[in-house]
């Protein structure tokens, strides 16, 4: 299902970007207010994100939205859709 694989990449990228500066989850998670649960919940493509929370979670790492958005598109592919056809 396509819902499963856009929370696994969102998930992927997060603990990615994440990774990058904070090798430990709970730090992060404190750190920035996060609910350490749900942070890792997302990591692991449990459950989805809302679109203020990937903002937050950007802005945590400097990072401009737009280009976690360019990572999202290019991993997922461009033929992908949400929409069931």
């Amino acid at each position: 299902m396509q819902q499963d694989k856009f929370k696994k990449v969102v998930g992927e990228i997060f603990k990615e970007l994440r990774s990058k500066k904070y090798s430990s989850i709970s730090k992060f998670a404190c750190e920035y207010d996060f609910d350490r649960g749900n942070l890792s919940k997302v990591e692991r493509g449990i459950i989805n994100c809302r679109l203020a929370t990937a903002w937050k979670f950007c802005e945590a790492l400097d990072i401009d939205f737009c280009d976690f958005a360019k990572i999202l598109k290019e991993k997922l592919g461009n033929d992908f859709s949400l929409l069931d056809e």
